[in-house]
């Protein structure tokens, strides 16, 4: 009966497999070939291209090379719009949800207005927050209302960059950071699992952070361009555009996450002496834990995919607020460079997978415990 049951279920799922192998994966599978050859230049669009395989050099040009100089902004760029995006959305939308957790008078009413800017479309959005940030109206002339002289910033036109460091230095930058999450994350579970944490989070972090010291630039001299990178201001628009329609959703998250807890629980713990913020703090943030190793998913995944929102706010020409997605775009689209947008495509898909597939790894094996 079980292998009948079985036969029954693959006959079922079959044509989904083969079509989602077909159109998903074997796409996913012939970008990455032509990533790896030459098709692009003025004969790109003929009947019957050539196309030469060139290995990883369209790869080394993007991350080492003279012309893939506005990439790697945008890269850096799409890092920086990430980091805001999480932190902002995620600390908005969770102190949204808990002051709509505590059932203030017109709790339905805010709940709506909050969660609105989710209907709109990035386009939508990019396009009032483009008149929102004008640089002779909108937001620069709220202080003209109190007899104020107007600002005088261009939200979306600035080329100031701060926080800038060499590309050089990217490889031992990131060792660092590794090295300092491994070891915050172990000071903050040696409570709790002291064996574990030293074993696998204070030792390799110091040891990481040590060999990073020591030669962590001997590679990156050796291949990477020297050149600086920084946080562009004109982000700044993008990134308050972004994290204003995203709030909400993060909100409705973490308030579905708290209603879902049992309110004797909480009672329980009012009983017990514990104020509002430790009750969010010891028992309800750490029981919506998944929920937020959610929004971080889906909000970083959001964040690779702003082509719309900045191509409504400031066009596809502002080199300042860039982005790996808009370069994809131009390359294949405007320059007719095939392999080069190709690899621009795999490198975004790569980023992508470094947050979906450990989520579904841990998944599948929460699951399996069950």
């Amino acid at each position: 009966m079980r292998n009948h049951d079985r036969i029954k279920a693959l006959c079922t799922l079959s044509p989904s497999i083969i079509l989602i192998g077909i159109f998903v994966y074997g796409f996913i599978g012939n970008t990455f070939w032509i990533s790896l050859t030459d098709w692009g230049g003025v004969a790109s669009l003929a009947e019957n291209p050539v196309k030469n395989f060139t290995g990883f050099g369209n790869y080394t040009e993007l991350f080492a090379g003279f012309l893939g100089g506005s990439f790697r902004q945008d890269l850096v760029n799409a890092v920086y719009y990430s980091v805001s995006l999480l932190a902002g959305a995620i600390g908005i939308g969770l102190f949204l949800a808990v002051l709509l957790d505590n059932k203030p008078v017109g709790e339905a009413f805010f709940r709506t207005v909050f969660l609105y800017p989710m209907s709109l479309s990035f386009i939508v959005t990019g396009t009032i927050w483009r008149w929102m940030l004008s640089p002779q109206g909108g937001v620069n002339i709220l202080p003209t209302y109190v007899g104020l002289d107007p600002l005088q910033f261009r939200w979306l036109s600035s080329t100031e960059a701060v926080m800038e460091f060499d590309w050089q230095n990217l490889l031992q930058i990131a060792l660092y950071i590794l090295a300092a999450v491994l070891i915050i994350w172990g000071l903050w579970q040696v409570k709790q699992q002291p064996r574990r944490a030293m074993s696998r989070l204070l030792v390799p972090g110091v040891v990481l952070g040590g060999g990073a010291w020591l030669g962590g630039d001997i590679l990156p001299k050796a291949l990477f361009m020297e050149e600086m990178h920084g946080f562009n201001l004109a982000t700044l628009g993008i990134i308050m555009a972004t994290v204003w329609q995203y709030s909400g959703y993060t909100m409705a998250l973490y308030l579905a996450g708290f209603t879902g807890i049992s309110q004797d629980l909480r009672d329980a713990a009012m009983l017990d002496g514990a104020s509002s913020a430790s009750y969010y703090r010891h028992i309800a943030l750490p029981m919506v834990k998944p929920i937020t190793i959610s929004a971080v998913i889906i909000l970083s995944h959001i964040s690779l995919k702003m082509f719309d929102l900045i191509f409504a706010m400031t066009g596809p020409d502002n080199g300042s607020t860039g982005h790996p997605a808009l370069n994809m775009y131009l390359t294949t689209f405007r320059a007719n460079e095939f392999s080069r947008g190709a690899a621009i495509a795999i490198i975004l898909f790569l980023i992508a997978a470094t947050f979906i597939i450990p989520y579904l790894i841990s998944s599948y094996r929460q699951r399996r415990i069950r």
